[in-house]
């Protein structure tokens, strides 16, 4: 539902905290899907294609759609090229998420499991969802509209992010490693804690993991860099 504002049709905020919601929902199941799929057996080049094309309608072409229509549409309130920056920008996430993952698909057998080279796709669209579901709620008191310059910068930065060369950590370990791939024993008891401060404001919550986890791969490229110079 909706109305139409100044030329601008804008959609009431509980739409896209249930967008949101989905597409974190989209995230799990990506995560589940492969491991189920080798469970039982089924693993089959098809469902490898099929599962590329559902990550980019859930963290490709639905975060785009979901920040344009909340915030970015709004850009056309200063005029029209500004409302054609919006809708060009959301064309940009779509973009680099389908190349992002075009990407993955062709070096999944070449690269280190450790790391992402970009930011992964769903993360991606975590820290983009995380942004509209942690404003959409009402509960900061800034709506789309107001903060469309922000949502601008939020969208062109994961694009970007996403078909850069900056490694990003995977979370997977090293299988080949002489702990086997084990979780460290911190990372277990962090796991309780992490739980507990996302029931007490998870939108927020998850907003700052989004935000950090994107600022980890470009604050370790530079310290890398940095380190090399001293060498």
């Amino acid at each position: 539902t909706g109305k139409a504002e100044n030329g601008v049709y804008v959609y009431e905020d509980g739409d896209f905290v249930n967008a949101a919601i989905a597409v974190f929902a989209a995230a799990v199941m990506d995560g589940l899907d492969g491991r189920v799929a080798r469970m039982t057996g089924t693993s089959s080049e098809f469902g490898v294609q099929f599962d590329s094309l559902a990550d980019l309608v859930s963290f490709g072409m639905a975060p785009a759609l979901v920040m344009y229509h909340w915030s970015l549409s709004s850009l056309a309130l200063e005029g029209a090229i500004y409302g054609r920056m919006g809708w060009a920008v959301a064309f940009l996430y779509a973009a680099c998420a389908a190349l992002r993952l075009a990407r993955f698909n062709t070096q999944v057998a070449v690269v280190d499991k450790r790391w992402f080279v970009g930011l992964a796709s769903p993360a991606a669209a975590g820290l983009m969802m995380s942004f509209v579901w942690a404003f959409a709620d009402g509960n900061l008191g800034w709506n789309g509209e107001q903060l469309r310059y922000v949502a601008l910068a939020v969208t062109v930065v994961s694009a970007l992010l996403m078909v850069s060369r900056i490694r990003f950590w995977s979370f997977k370990g090293n299988a080949d490693g002489p702990r086997g791939g084990r979780v460290p024993f911190m990372a277990l008891v962090l796991v309780p804690v992490i739980i507990a401060i996302m029931a007490l404001d998870l939108p927020r919550t998850l907003l700052a993991v989004g935000v950090l986890y994107a600022l980890s791969g470009p604050v370790m490229a530079l310290l890398n860099r940095r380190k090399g110079e001293v060498a």
